[in-house]
């Protein structure tokens, strides 16, 4: 039996992977960013063992999600699921960032920084991240006119960075990331063409599975299969460049060994 945290998990594939690993005998931790989501999702969700809530579009409320989850006990893995979607308007946080960044990217690093080291990671990502590109000069889309379906696609390139850095700094974690198919979530919107009922599966087996495939690191995957990513999400550079610009923002180090 393990235990995991799922972040964004109120509700859509968040806590539909939740009921999934609960059914399987896991135990598993949600989150919602407010009280009465919070409510929602024990409703939802009975077998949940706790929810922890906190807003992840602010630096201090990842921080104090963190706080909270490491205030439970070790995890042997977390899911980063919490996210916003691809047909955003552009609205700033209270720390004056762009909020589909500080979901999407930068709240998934602090959590990293800062939850005890889980044995597994799993990020979610999207196909859309495929024809991205990183645009770390402008992360804050302060330089260019705001698109949310390329700034949604830029932090899902994002993600898959973070995973892959964290792979190859630390060896001892099972860091990968998956897309789950566009599906017909909330976010997904209900004309999305992918199976439903594959969307949570990856990421539950990523996080669980003894399967030797499963059992790797520093890859992507679309219903358990892995695939090949952007060609930038391979690039060192990149990925620490990331990291930097996500250690400046926030004030949060990602401990490099």
């Amino acid at each position: 039996m393990a235990r995991i945290f799922i972040s964004g998990s109120a509700d859509g594939l968040g806590l539909m992977v939740g009921r999934f690993l609960a059914d399987q005998g896991h135990q598993a931790i949600l989150h919602a960013r407010n009280e009465a989501r919070a409510e929602d999702a024990r409703k939802a969700m009975p077998k949940a063992e706790a929810v922890v809530v906190g807003d992840l579009a602010t630096i201090a409320g990842a921080k104090d999600v963190a706080r909270q989850v490491n205030a439970l006990g070790a995890f042997d893995a977390v899911i980063h699921n919490a996210a916003v979607g691809f047909q955003e308007g552009h609205r700033v946080t209270n720390d004056g960032l762009p909020h589909v960044f500080a979901i999407n990217t930068l709240a998934p690093y602090v959590l990293t920084a800062l939850i005890e080291r889980p044995k597994r990671l799993v990020y979610l990502s999207s196909g859309m991240h495929d024809r991205a590109t990183a645009h770390l000069d402008d992360i804050l889309w302060r330089k260019r006119r705001w698109d949310g379906s390329s700034a949604y696609a830029e932090s899902k390139l994002h993600d898959v960075l973070l995973a892959f850095a964290v792979a190859r700094l630390w060896p001892d974690v099972r860091s990968n990331a998956l897309t789950p198919g566009w599906v017909a979530t909330k976010m997904g919107g209900a004309g999305a063409p992918d199976d439903i009922d594959q969307a949570h599966l990856t990421q539950a087996w990523l996080a669980t599975s003894d399967d030797p495939a499963a059992r790797t690191t520093g890859g992507y995957f679309y219903h358990l299969k892995r695939r090949e990513p952007n060609p930038e999400t391979h690039d060192v550079a990149l990925q620490d460049r990331l990291l930097d610009i996500c250690r400046e923002i926030s004030g949060v180090e990602l401990p490099r060994t």
